[in-house]
């Protein structure tokens, strides 16, 4: 059955995958993004002539949120699902990263996915159902050195993912996790350099640790075994394609790093957790 879809951050790289997979697969696809007059004028061109509409959204903005979910709402007459992809990645010394610099971080990938649900879940609640799926990392369950501040803002997600999943449960409303491992997208070429250098030169030879564990990652995905993207693209669709009720909490796509295991003992914790509150029945999707 042919949905109404919202992705955010869909220029390039997962977002962009995925925006072609679904309105291939028939959807109706609205790939929204910064710009789309400006530096993004090709990417919304290229997604029209694949009849996908382009709309301007970007996730730090009030005002830009609301006005986008609305046009694609009144557009479609509705929406069924939401992709929160939006996000950029940042690496180096910790210690080296202005707090400006991590506000940032935070406000794309966190703080962007609040703005969106607050824009779209008034629509989804009056409609009795609807699917969130939120893009996090698995660095949003495991911690890589010098990838601690985009990991924050993932491990984040993680929790907000949760919380909005027991809260919505009985609205009709999915919320799901995809946990993309390292794949060859923006997030990790355009990955955020700290800009305190002089707190980095503070660390000597460590200090460039960060240069080299990036350099290895474009390494491989300029090489032959590279990972794809569209195995994230291809992992969407199938959880939209899944019956309400029965898509797993989280999906870990690509090399899981251990990810996947604290995935399973964290789901028998939370259980036991959240039938220890009483509230039980909210781990369960009442669907129609």
């Amino acid at each position: 059955m042919s949905k109404k879809i919202l992705i955010t951050g869909a220029s390039t790289g997962f977002g962009r995958h995925t925006a072609e997979t679904l309105a291939k697969q028939g959807h109706q696809v609205f790939a929204s993004m910064r710009d789309v007059s400006g530096r993004n004028r090709a990417h919304a061109e290229a997604l029209k002539a694949m009849g996908i509409t382009a709309l301007e959204i970007d996730v730090t903005d009030d005002a830009s949120v609301q006005r986008g979910v609305a046009l694609a709402v009144a557009t479609a007459g509705g929406l069924d699902v939401v992709i929160n992809n939006a996000g950029i990645g940042a690496a180096g010394v910790s210690e080296a990263f202005g707090v400006e610099q991590v506000q940032r971080i935070f406000d794309v990938n966190v703080f962007g996915i609040q703005r969106t649900l607050r824009a779209v879940l008034p629509t989804f609640r009056a409609q009795g159902d609807g699917l969130i799926i939120n893009i996090g990392s698995i660095l949003g369950r495991v911690t890589f050195p010098f990838f601690g501040h985009y990991g924050a803002s993932k491990f984040a997600v993680e929790a907000l993912t949760d919380s909005y999943r027991y809260e919505l449960s009985q609205l009709g409303i999915d919320v799901v996790l995809i946990q993309p491992s390292n794949y060859p997208t923006e997030i990790f070429g355009s990955a955020q350099p700290p800009r305190d250098s002089d707190r980095a030169a503070g660390y000597g030879e460590l200090g460039g640790i960060p240069e080299k564990m990036v350099g290895t990652l474009m390494e491989l995905f300029a090489s032959d075994n590279a990972p794809n993207p569209q195995d994230v693209a291809q992992t969407i669709a199938t959880v939209i394609a899944q019956p309400a009720g029965q898509r797993a909490p989280r999906t870990v796509v690509g090399e899981a790093f251990g990810a996947d295991a604290l995935n399973a003992q964290a789901a028998g914790v939370q259980a036991q957790l959240i039938e220890g509150l009483g509230l039980g029945f909210l781990s369960d999707l009442r669907t129609a």
